[in-house]
């Protein structure tokens, strides 16, 4: 009967997440490659575009690396430093451009003292903590009926509650590049839109993980409930 209810619970609410999560994906990948063919009308480089924006704001101490991969750009704030994607670095199209912006975003975000970059940063190293430790104690309560189950819960409702204010911060990051992109003019306002529909499917990506992570923890809910009434 345990395993049989838990499997309903999977398959009631974390499987539709997953399926939801894999079409954000395909989504994100599809835009990003439709607008990676569209050649921005300035014609400068991701990377040269956001050493732009960068020095603009005061930020000239960080600096713009080169990573391997397919839309693995991030930004590194404990090394002061921005990693655009080999798809992103040299390219002059509106999907890495737009990319790239985001990413400086993030920068400016963090030099503004950003109120949810400020949560995330004290919710962090108890989150790192919450990821390892949440699903083994989890288990461990599952079966052998004690508190550490309700514990594991707690602690992956932790690492939930980061994915949720980590949206606020990629959705700013990306209104943030817009606003850039359209007042510094580089990009028009139709290269815009393209741009636009770019950072508004990455961003789909956040909420749909969130979506699984919050399905999960209702699932370890139903199942710590059901245990306690047995």
């Amino acid at each position: 009967m345990f395993l049989y209810n838990t499997d309903i619970y999977y398959l009631i609410l974390v499987v539709p997440a997953l399926i939801i999560a894999m079409i954000a994906q395909v989504k994100v990948q599809s835009t990003f490659t439709k607008y990676s063919k569209e050649i921005s009308y300035r014609g400068e480089t991701a990377e040269a575009l956001t050493r732009k924006i960068l020095d603009a704001n005061g930020l000239d101490y960080i600096r713009i690396e080169r990573v391997a991969g397919d839309l693995t750009d991030h930004y590194d704030p404990k090394n002061n430093v921005i990693r655009l994607s080999d798809t992103v670095y040299g390219s002059s199209s509106i999907a890495a451009i737009g990319v790239a912006a985001h990413e400086a975003g993030h920068a400016v975000q963090r030099k503004e003292n950003y109120a949810p970059i400020r949560v995330r940063n004290y919710m962090l190293p108890l989150t790192q903590f919450a990821s390892y430790a949440a699903i083994p104690l989890a288990m461990l309560g599952l079966i052998f009926g004690n508190i550490l189950l309700p514990v594991g819960v707690i602690l992956f409702a932790v690492t939930v509650l980061f994915q949720i204010v980590t949206l606020p911060v990629e959705f700013d990051a990306s209104k943030r590049a817009l606003n850039t992109l359209r007042d510094e003019y580089y990009l028009d306002e139709n290269e815009l839109q393209g741009a636009k529909k770019v950072l508004i499917a990455a961003a789909m990506t956040y909420v749909a993980s969130a979506f699984v992570a919050i399905m999960n923890l209702l699932r370890l809910i139903l199942i710590a409930n059901r245990n306690r009434r047995d």
